[in-house]
């Protein structure tokens, strides 16, 4: 009897060390997530070059995005291998697929909208949601949308260009995201996802045949701390490759070229816009200067929405990073879905504005 009142005990104590962990662990997280910037600022001071060069744009960028991604992947994904100890990979796929698909493919839009991330930054509440079983089309809705459409972009376009330009921003963005995600979804792509992750989706890597009420809040915490463990091993060298590069291409954008290309009549204008913008990287509010740089100087509106479009949706860095998740082929059909839907708006904003 002594020793069985002396394992609950210890197990009590036990718990209780995990939970302060936990919580003491999501502060620390809070706090080194609140100084990205000051220590961003500081690593680039120990450079000998000037502030407002290139150079320090790029290493200030890339200083602040790496930890900034790593530590959302890590929330994320911990975050979402508790939860997914709660549902069965079955149970979340038949609460979001079927008749439910389209209201999936409209709320993850939606709750991308409240996401002010770019496109790397999303991208681990994207992992988080294939871990869960959450259907690929409503987990690509979400990626769309949380890059090309937030709060900020909104704002400063209001401000830049008017209401009326933002309103239909906002509801062509929202749009793609939603019928890209929905067209993806019906073509039941997950087989091309990467065989991990489809391990991981299908439940058969994180789903075990223990009764998930059986399981203890201790146990869950040990699943996700788990599943940060396995996606991190795969993607933390594709995150700082795939940053890297966007950093490079951040500090040296050629406007003066840009707005050449861009202020053409031609109809070529805006599909070149759009591969011009693939390779850069930045998020809504750091492509906003742009923008207003480029319609400065005579580009055309429906032109540089596709160009903007292009950068915060259809990255290259993204794509580096996506491809530890996603198969060439799957990549490909995201692309292509999204560049149609991007062209679409460009075309349509040079006639209507």
């Amino acid at each position: 009897m002594t020793t069985g009142v002396q394992n609950q005990s210890d197990a009590h104590g036990s718990s209780w060390r995990w939970h302060v962990s936990v919580v003491g662990s999501m502060a620390v997280w809070a706090l080194i997530y609140m100084q990205l910037v000051p220590f961003s600022e500081w690593i680039t001071s120990l450079f000998p070059i000037e502030r407002s060069s290139h150079r320090s744009e790029a290493i200030a960028f890339f200083f602040y995005d790496v930890p900034k991604v790593m530590l959302l992947l890590a929330l994320i994904v911990f975050i979402m291998g508790v939860v997914r100890s709660y549902f069965s990979a079955e149970k979340t796929r038949a609460l979001l697929s079927g008749k439910r698909e389209g209201v999936g493919n409209v709320m993850s839009a939606g709750l991308g909208i409240l996401t002010p991330f770019c496109s790397c930054s999303a991208v681990p509440l994207f992992i988080g949601f294939v871990s869960a079983g959450v259907p690929l089309g409503v987990t690509f809705s979400f990626l769309i949308a949380a890059p090309m459409v937030n709060e900020v972009a909104l704002v400063l376009l209001l401000g830049l260009v008017g209401w009326k330009v933002a309103f239909t921003y906002l509801a062509f963005g929202l749009g793609i995201a939603i019928l890209a995600g929905f067209i993806i979804g019906k073509l039941k792509l997950e087989g091309w996802l990467q065989d991990w992750v489809r391990d991981i989706h299908s439940g058969a890597v994180a789903q075990t045949a223990i009764d998930d009420h059986a399981l203890t809040l201790v146990d869950r915490y040990r699943l996700g701390l788990e599943a940060v463990r396995e996606i991190f091993a795969k993607t933390w060298i594709w995150i700082i490759a795939g940053i890297g590069m966007g950093a490079l291409i951040h500090g040296y954008v050629p406007e003066e070229l840009m707005a050449d290309i861009m202020g053409a009549e031609a109809w070529w204008s805006v599909p070149a816009a759009v591969i011009l913008g693939i390779p850069m990287y930045t998020n809504a509010a750091g492509v906003i200067p742009i923008v207003e740089a480029l319609l400065g100087k005579g580009a055309a509106l429906g032109t540089v929405l596709a160009f903007m479009m292009s950068v915060i949706a259809l990255s290259l860095p993204e794509m580096i990073i996506l491809r530890q998740v996603l198969t060439m082929r799957l990549i490909a059909v995201f692309v292509g879905v999204v560049g149609i839907g991007i062209l679409t708006v460009g075309f349509l904003f040079n006639f209507l504005f």
